[in-house]
């Protein structure tokens, strides 16, 4: 764990600032419920917050308590660099590299004169001047839960604070059946239920908000799912001609990679889906014991993330890139087969 200059941010936070929570390009629930329970503890301690995301995030999202006050910075970059500009600190949550929130994100915020807060649970982070970092943690959620009760205010946890930190924690850690949910965060879950947290509706919210083109999208991805049985890996791929056939929304891709993770004796997984805004195959890779797919993602896919979880990206077409990945695979036959039992 890093804890760095925590005194001196708590003495910073004594009085009232302008505060902007910002979380990662194509945030999740993770990244969503974060920023916005930060922002609402942040708001009954006296602060003036903002919440800027670099872009868009799913639709089963936006029920989450205060997204509606979240500004895009792709969307409504005049109000996003003037929240900026009069900050006096921003928090960075649930991303460890300024180069996660995007190019044109990016280029503003290297140009920033105040300091930074780091929130976040991923491997090797960059420095900033303030910093909570800790990889064992199942999500920033937990951390910012955290970071309140190191400021001694659990007692300000309310009803949407709770609500927002449940989000997050429930979908990083797939409604907490991954490795890194603990007992802890047993623990923790169990308090934000008695400060308001409505499990069952939160879960519903979640995962009950399929469109039916949706599930269409994700009948496709099955279909173009591929066994390697000798490596114990199975990837899914999906075109963007496929996306538009199924009239894809942001967020109608999530989670489906843990459909080739849930295959009996697969140890590694990944998703390969065209995206033709940026011009880029994106990537996500899941993995079940000891092989780390974030060292994986970093060394090929320029990318990274968790030890089981990580994202990446290909420059190249999507042909290329998966037969890049495939070759791959014969070097990691050894590790992949005493990865888990299975």
């Amino acid at each position: 764990m890093i804890l760095k200059h925590f005194t001196e941010l708590q003495e910073f936070l004594s009085e009232p600032r302008n505060v902007v929570i910002i979380g990662h390009r194509n945030p999740d629930g993770d990244a969503i419920g974060s920023t916005l329970g930060l922002k609402h503890y942040l708001d009954k301690k006296g602060h003036t917050t903002q919440v800027l995301m670099p872009n868009e995030y799913p639709d089963f999202l936006h029920w989450v308590p205060g997204s509606k006050t979240v500004k895009r910075f792709d969307r409504q970059n005049k109000q996003s660099v003037k929240a900026l500009s009069k900050s006096d600190i921003i928090f960075l949550l649930d991303f460890n590299a300024l180069h996660r929130v995007g190019n044109d994100m990016q280029n503003t915020l290297e140009q920033y004169e105040n300091d930074f807060a780091l929130i976040d649970h991923h491997q090797q982070p960059d420095d900033f001047m303030y910093m909570y970092s800790d990889t064992s943690m199942s999500s920033t959620c937990q951390m910012v839960y955290n970071f309140i009760e190191m400021m001694g205010d659990v007692d300000l946890i309310d009803e949407n604070i709770a609500t927002c930190l449940y989000t997050g924690i429930m979908t990083d850690t797939g409604s907490f059946r991954f490795r890194s949910t603990t007992s802890t965060t047993h623990r923790v879950i169990a308090d934000l239920i008695d400060k308001g947290a409505e499990n069952d509706r939160i879960h519903s919210n979640v995962h009950d908000a399929n469109s039916y083109n949706r599930l269409l999208l994700l009948g496709q991805a099955l279909s173009n799912m591929k066994v390697l049985p000798e490596y114990k890996t199975a990837f899914i791929t999906l075109t963007e001609e496929e996306k538009k056939q199924f009239h894809y929304e942001k967020g109608d891709t999530e989670g489906v990679v843990n459909y080739a993770l849930s295959l009996k004796g697969i140890v590694f997984a990944a998703i390969f889906i065209e995206d033709e805004e940026q011009g880029i195959v994106k990537i996500s890779f899941r993995s079940k014991g000891k092989f780390s797919v974030n060292q994986f993602a970093r060394n090929y896919f320029n990318g990274g993330g968790h030890d089981n979880a990580a994202g990446g990206r290909s420059d190249d077409n999507m042909e290329n890139t998966i037969e890049r990945f495939k070759s791959l695979l014969p070097t990691y036959q050894q590790e992949l087969e005493n990865s888990y039992e299975a």
